[in-house]
């Protein structure tokens, strides 16, 4: 039985499936970096000294950098309950004192949130540029790793990576 396709229909319904395709493959994508998976390059070699004491890589366009960078209290208000800073220090809002310019930045004021984070004080105290280069890290129990156990994950890879890199070299 042979069956004739009208030509129009033919590409009607050929464009529509291609376009459903990309729109799959954007959404993996889309997928694959809310999972963490993304944040930091797969073939890269991570560097203590480059990253944040937790291994992230704070970005250009954070809301709570931005807001600091502009001195924009409507974007503190903001950064303030996203970040959960009453809740978690019992700070009042104060637009002087909420800020944040990252935790690696020596020439900038240190801001709540990064003074009272448990990763870089311990990073710190250790020495470290970086938990990556901490033996103790699988086993960590610090809040942040609670609260974000996929970031953990992603970090816990780094590590891996990391202490490759220094067996070889």
């Amino acid at each position: 039985m042979k069956q004739t396709v009208n030509r129009r229909d033919f590409i009607v319904k050929s464009s529509l499936f291609g376009i459903t395709c990309c729109g799959l493959m954007i959404q993996s994508d889309l997928f694959a970096s809310k999972k963490l998976k993304s944040f930091f390059p797969e073939n890269e070699i991570p560097e203590p000294k480059k990253l944040d004491y937790c291994g992230y890589i704070c970005p250009p366009d954070c809301k709570f950098l931005t807001a600091t960078v502009k001195n924009d209290v409507e974007l503190k208000k903001d950064a303030y309950k996203t970040w959960k800073l009453k809740e978690k220090y019992g700070i009042a809002f104060e637009p002087d004192k909420i800020y944040c310019w990252g935790c690696k930045t020596p020439d900038k004021p240190i801001g709540i949130s990064v003074q009272k984070c448990t990763v870089r004080n311990c990073a710190i105290s250790k020495s470290y540029d970086c938990c990556i280069e901490c033996a103790e890290l699988p086993d960590c129990k610090k809040e942040l790793w609670d609260n974000f156990p996929d970031f953990k994950k992603t970090v816990l890879e780094m590590q891996k990576k990391y202490l490759a890199s220094k067996t070889k070299g």
